[in-house]
């Protein structure tokens, strides 16, 4: 038996890419923490979107003890989450061309308001679509990927651009391209993905940045408490009610 700790290889591994991420993106960080501080006092709603493993970043932030009550979940039939079946069928609609301005026209996105994309590869018609066409209605997009893709892949998108080609705000997660951070010569294939990991603290860490540039504006941040705390269900019910008309998720 091998004397390697692979669990202590993955957390070690982890460790550090969240090393990487608070350095080398604290400016992108912060940009895009201000960007959702903006929109919130401006009056705009906050979105957020993943396809198949990156949509649990996205759905972490949303309706969330600690987190920012505006963040709302852009959903696209097949796509968010791995609950359709056959789950491959998700991997081929982020292929279909049209799918996400079609999404966007029905959703209520609107001008003055920020979406979140998420994408580890960025290279699928679906996030750059939605990027592209976001910004052609106004939203102002976040877009939370690993730019490696960009120089290792290739675009498969018509116009052969990626993710981050079409954003406001680029947030790195570092990621190596094939998501998988172990190797063993006894295992045929690359394992121990670390994305969720890392761009699950981005999305964090970006909106504690939107909590306290509000707090430090002087406007109180819409934020939900636990409803397993005393008290936690009064106070989310008055948020939910004082922000009702930018709230998507109770309807």
């Amino acid at each position: 038996m091998s004397d390697r700790k692979p669990a202590g290889e993955f957390l070690d591994a982890a460790i550090e890419l969240l090393r990487q991420v608070r350095d080398e993106e604290a400016g992108s960080i912060e940009a895009a923490g201000t960007l959702l501080a903006d929109t919130v006092q401006n009056g705009g709603r906050l979105f957020a979107f993943g396809a198949g493993h990156s949509s649990l970043p996205a759905q972490d932030v949303v309706y969330r003890a600690g987190g920012l009550a505006l963040m709302n979940l852009l959903t696209v039939p097949g796509v968010v989450g791995v609950d359709v079946m056959p789950a491959t069928l998700g991997s081929a609609l982020e292929r279909v061309d049209g799918l996400a301005s079609a999404v966007l026209d029905s959703s209520p996105l609107r001008a003055g308001d920020t979406l979140v994309i998420i994408s580890l590869s960025g290279r699928n018609a679906l996030p750059v679509e939605m990027a592209v066409h976001a910004r052609a209605l106004g939203v102002r997009v976040i877009g939370v990927t690993s730019v490696a893709y960009a120089s290792e892949t290739s675009s498969r998108h018509v116009s052969g651009t990626f993710l981050k080609d079409h954003c406001d705000i680029v947030l790195d997660s570092r990621i190596a391209v094939g998501d998988a951070e172990l190797t063993l010569d006894t295992v045929p294939a690359p394992f121990a993905p670390a994305s969720t990991v890392v761009t699950s603290a981005l999305m964090q860490a970006t909106l504690a940045t939107a909590a306290a540039t509000l707090a430090d504006r002087g406007v109180e941040p819409p934020l939900l408490r636990s409803g397993n705390v005393d008290g936690g269900h009064d106070w989310n019910r008055r948020v939910l009610e004082q922000y009702a008309d930018r709230i998507f998720y109770r309807r």
